[in-house]
C-alpha cells in the first residue's frame, strides 16, 4: 500500500473524459465517524450485486467490484498484515499486545466503527472493506439495490462521494497521513512502521480499478481529470500536515514538535558519507532539519500557474516556514498558521479551476524547471515530483496531446528507478532522468 508505483491507466480512460470547473465541495463525513451502521463486506458479495467473476455486458456498473477487492485490492489485507510478523514487533515496541485488537492500529487497517455501529454480518477481519471507502450501508443500501435511486440519492442516504476529489483526498488521507482522531506518529514510524507516502491521482491508480469511467459513469457523477485530482490531492496532503504542526497537542511530542512532519532524511541518513545539497529556496545551511515541504513544493508550482500572485505568496510563506524552524518555536508557529491560511484556501480554488491543456505545459516546465535547479535534492521532493509528472502526462494525452506519454515514458522509467531505494537513492541518476524528460517534452 506504500509502495511507489508508475501509474498505468486502464485502457478504459481511453474514452471522453469530461473535464468539468466548479466540481462540488464535499460536506460528508468520514464513513469511519459517521452515524450509519455497517452492514459487512458480505452484503455487497452476492453474485446478482457487485460478486459477479465476469462483467456484467448491460449493466451500469461492472457488477465484479467485490471479486476485484477481495482478490486483487490490497486493502483486503490490511487486517491480515497485523497478524505478521513485523506488525508483532512492532506492536511489542510500542507496548500494544496484540496489533489486531488495537484501535491505534485497526483504526487504518480495518473499518473500525464502534461495536454498536456493526451489523450481524460485519467482520473487523475484513480490513478496509467496501463501506470503510463508501460509507455504512444502513440508510444508502436500500435504495441502491433498487435500481431506481439516483446516485444523488445514494449520496443523500449516506454513500460517502468518492468520486469527488475533494471528498476522496479527505477519505484517503485521514489513513495514508491522518486526521484529528488518528494519526501516524513519529513514535509509530520509530517502533518499525514503514514510511508513509501518497499522492492521490497515483494512488487512485496504482490500486486495482472496480469501475470504469465512461459515458454512463460520466452522466451519474463528476469526473475530474487527473490534473485537477493530482493538484487537490496536493493541497490536502499539505493542510493535513499543517494542521499537525498548529495543534498544539499532536503538534508536539514532549520536548520536540511531532517530527512527523519533518523530512526522515534530514536527521535519518549516514554520517560517513557526503549527503547535504543546498536548496536556496528554504534559507536553510547544513544541519538544519528541514519539514517534508514536499507537498509544498508542488503546491507552489500549482499556484504559480493558476494565479501568479497566489505562487508568489504561498513561495514567500514557505520560505519564512523554513526559517520559522530555525528561529524558534514563535516564529515557526507564526509562519505555519500563515501557510494553512493560504493552503487552506487552495483545494476550493483547484476544484474551480479548468485545467486545460495550456496548463499541462506550463506545470511540466514548472515542476521541470525546479528539478534543473536541484530544488528535488530531498527523495520526498523527487519522489512528489516524479509522480507529479505521471499525473500530467497522462492527463495530457486524454487532452489530445498525443505522444506525450509515449515520448517521456523511457526517461520517466529512468526517474522511477532512481527512486528505487529510499535509503540509497540515486540522485544523479534522478538529475540525469529529468533532464531527459525535459528534452522529450521540449
Amino acid at each position: 500500500m506504500f509502495g511507489l508505483c508508475r501509474i498505468q491507466l486502464p485502457a478504459i480512460l481511453a474514452v471522453a473524459v469530461m473535464i468539468l470547473s466548479g466540481l462540488p465541495v464535499s460536506a460528508a463525513e468520514l464513513p469511519q465517524y459517521a452515524k450509519d451502521i455497517h452492514l459487512g463486506v458480505t452484503t455487497c458479495a452476492g453474485s446478482t450485486c457487485h460478486g459477479a467473476t465476469a462483467p456484467w455486458a448491460k449493466s451500469t456498473v461492472l457488477q465484479t467490484e467485490y471479486v476485484t477487492w477481495s482478490r486483487k485490492d490490497e486493502h483486503a489485507k490490511a487486517y491480515k498484515v497485523l497478524l505478521n510478523k513485523e506488525s508483532k514487533r512492532i506492536a511489542k515496541n510500542l507496548g500494544i499486545a496484540k496489533a489486531e485488537e488495537a484501535d491505534l492500529c485497526l483504526d487504518c487497517h480495518a473499518d473500525n466503527v464502534p461495536k454498536n455501529m456493526r451489523g450481524r454480518l460485519f467482520q473487523i477481519s475484513d480490513g478496509v472493506g467496501c463501506e470503510a471507502c463508501h460509507g455504512g450501508g444502513q440508510r444508502w443500501l436500500g435504495l441502491h439495490v433498487t435500481g431506481i435511486a439516483s446516485h444523488a440519492d445514494n449520496v443523500k442516504a449516506g454513500l460517502y462521494p468518492t468520486e469527488e476529489p475533494l471528498a476522496r483526498a479527505e477519505l484517503c488521507l485521514s489513513c495514508h497521513f491522518g486526521d484529528e482522531r488518528k494519526l501516524v506518529t513519529h513514535r509509530i514510524m520509530g517502533a518499525g512502521h514503514p514510511r508513509m507516502s501518497f499522492e492521490l491521482d497515483t494512488f487512485t491508480w496504482i490500486q486495482p480499478s472496480h469501475f470504469a469511467i465512461d459515458a454512463d459513469y460520466a452522466k451519474r457523477k463528476a469526473v475530474a481529470n487527473g490534473v485537477q485530482v493530482w493538484a487537490i490531492g496536493q493541497a490536502k496532503s499539505m493542510a493535513a500536515r499543517l494542521d499537525v504542526m498548529v495543534d498544539a497537542k499532536r503538534g508536539r511530542d514532549g520536548l520536540f514538535p511531532e517530527l512527523i512532519t519533518f523530512d526522515c532524511q534530514a536527521c535519518h541518513h549516514p554520517l560517513t558519507k557526503p549527503h547535504w545539497t543546498a536548496r536556496k529556496t528554504t534559507g536553510l545551511g547544513p544541519g538544519k532539519v528541514r519539514i517534508d515541504d514536499s507537498n509544498a513544493i508542488m503546491l507552489r508550482a500549482i499556484s504559480g500557474v493558476v494565479d501568479r500572485d497566489l505562487g508568489a505568496r504561498l513561495s514567500k510563506q514557505l520560505h519564512d516556514l523554513h526559517i520559522g524552524t530555525a528561529t524558534g518555536p514563535d516564529a515557526f508557529l507564526t509562519a505555519a498558521k500563515a501557510l494553512k491560511q493560504t493552503v487552506d484556501g487552495l483545494p476550493a480554488r483547484f476544484a474551480k479551476h479548468k485545467f486545460a491543456k495550456a496548463d499541462i505545459s506550463a506545470l511540466a516546465k514548472a515542476i521541470l524547471a525546479d528539478a534543473e535547479v536541484g530544488e528535488y535534492s530531498d527523495y520526498v521532493g523527487a519522489e512528489q515530483a516524479v509522480m507529479a509528472l505521471s499525473a500530467i502526462f497522462s492527463a495530457g494525452e486524454r487532452m489530445g496531446l498525443a505522444g506525450l506519454a509515449k515520448a517521456t515514458s523511457k526517461p520517466m522509467d529512468e526517474a522511477y528507478a532512481a527512486l528505487k531505494s529510499y535509503d540509497d537513492w540515486d540522485y544523479t541518476g534522478f538529475r540525469t532522468a529529468m533532464a531527459k524528460v525535459g528534452d522529450a517534452v521540449k
